[in-house]
């Protein structure tokens, strides 16, 4: 179980540094933030290769799942902006 949440917690930062990698310009985020996003990418993946493609891990939900963050980090970039918040 601790592994587990261990193995999460390392595959949410890589997705979310991968995503963060994937979207041009800056994208200032703490460490914590980008495991979020990371996380969100990862499960998104898990789900969509799980449910929808009918297929396990591997390097469909790699890129699925860096897809998916790319797409929340920039969407979270977007947030930021329209409401005005300094960077940081």
């Amino acid at each position: 179980m601790v592994w587990d949440l261990l193995w999460l917690g390392v595959c949410g930062v890589l997705i979310g540094g991968l995503g963060r990698l994937a979207v041009p310009g800056p994208n200032p985020m703490s460490w914590p933030r980008t495991l979020l996003l990371g996380l969100g990418g990862t499960l998104g993946g898990g789900l969509v290769t799980g449910i929808v493609l009918g297929r396990g891990h591997g390097l469909v939900w790699l890129l699925i799942s860096v897809g998916l963050a790319a797409l929340l980090v920039s969407g979270y970039g977007a947030y930021r902006r329209a409401r005005g918040i300094p960077p940081g």
